[in-house]
């Protein structure tokens, strides 16, 4: 049974949308064509800007209206209309009423100059998006050939790399094996906990691509450590050393190279062993989001929160200021029972994370003693 068998055969379960993005040149169209071509894509929906970028074969085409095309490979392909909200929800009821093809999956192309967070914004807080869709993967293409520059020159194509489930590394057949190294290398450090994959004239398994949800709806189970790859993170810090304030230098200088954009980026795993109580943290996310919402490029945990039964766990999910609502699991998948969270960051280092996270923890258990004593909680 293929994966788009699988999910098919679960048509109440939310469909999952995976978000292709990367800079100008980066690859992303010749991916995408060579995907709607295969067999094992078929009832996917492609939604882009514009049909001509995607270079359809018209020999693909079965039919079409102003805004979608169905192609003879069972796939759909369709523009973006006044908003991304407005073209899921649209394409949603049409499947509904059976005028497009049954779809069981969507990919949506960005632009090369696109920021991903205002897509990732889409899905994760618009109400009838969010009932209908769910979040799957965040897939970045990266040239071999002109990658490193773009990253040192423009901060977009940093940040499509820094929030990415999965990295693809494009014209390896046309880049040297050093530059392809250098690359691969660079992006491990900037998100050590995407895997890569190297590919050229766009072909790549589907399976690589999608399945990075916390959920899979096709085993009704969850998969932590595959969703978050705290050891990832953990390896990352071994080897270049534990995580700080990039201003926490003499004079209160970074030494970072300025024509490095990614030198900005931090990306750690915090872990807590002891049970979370849920006021303190959800006081961290607001003050955190609030107050460095536009630096705080991707978070996303399993939380052990003190107040529920056996601690939870609760999936949290988040993109600058904008946080999914906390989602609460049936139980533990292994007997590890540890908060793990991770954190992609621009110029907010771990230890300012920590320290923000322990002080509140330490206030309401502070408070919390007060009420017990009999005492009157500060304010």
């Amino acid at each position: 049974m293929t994966d788009q068998q699988s999910v098919a055969d679960d048509g109440d379960a939310p469909i999952p949308v995976s978000i292709v993005t990367g800079f100008l040149g980066s690859g992303k169209t010749t991916l995408l064509s060579r995907l709607v071509q295969r067999a094992d894509m078929r009832q996917t929906a492609l939604i882009i800007n514009e049909f001509g970028e995607i270079g359809l074969d018209h020999d693909l085409v079965e039919k079409g209206d102003e805004s979608v095309v169905q192609l003879t490979t069972g796939c759909l392909c369709c523009t973006v209309q006044s908003s991304l909200a407005e073209t899921l929800t649209n394409l949603y009821i049409r499947r509904a009423k059976g005028e497009i093809l049954p779809f069981r999956r969507a990919i949506v192309e960005t632009t090369g100059l696109a920021d991903p967070a205002p897509v990732l914004h889409a899905l994760m807080s618009d109400p009838l998006v969010g009932a209908r869709y769910r979040l799957d993967s965040v897939i970045t293409t990266v040239d071999a050939v002109n990658g490193a520059g773009t990253l040192d020159r423009h901060f977009e194509s940093v940040k499509q790399a820094a929030v990415a489930d999965r990295l693809i590394i494009t014209k390896t057949d046309i880049a040297t094996a050093a530059a392809t190294a250098a690359l691969e290398s660079r992006l491990r450090r900037l998100n050590p906990g995407a895997p890569i994959e190297r590919i050229s004239f766009g072909a790549v398994a589907p399976d690589f691509l999608f399945g990075a949800t916390l959920f899979d709806p096709t085993t009704k189970t969850v998969d932590v450590q595959g969703w978050l790859r705290a050891e990832a993170y953990a390896a990352h810090e071994h080897a270049h050393g534990h995580g700080h304030d990039h201003h926490d230098h003499a004079g209160g200088q970074s030494p970072r190279d300025v024509n490095r954009h990614d030198a900005e980026i931090q990306a750690f795993c915090v872990v807590r062993d002891r049970p979370l109580k849920a006021s303190a943290f959800n006081m961290f996310l607001d003050l955190l989001a609030a107050n460095r919402g536009a630096d705080l490029l991707r978070v996303k945990g399993i939380l052990n929160i003190a107040e529920l039964p056996e601690g939870g766990p609760v999936a949290i999910h988040g993109v600058q200021h904008v946080m999914h609502p906390p989602v609460q699991l049936d139980a533990w998948p292994s007997d590890d029972r540890r908060s793990r969270i991770v954190f992609i960051t621009r110029n907010i280092g771990r230890d300012t994370v920590e320290k923000l996270m322990d002080a509140l923890d330490e206030a309401v258990e502070r408070a919390a003693r007060r009420v017990s004593e009999g005492a009157e909680p500060r304010a």
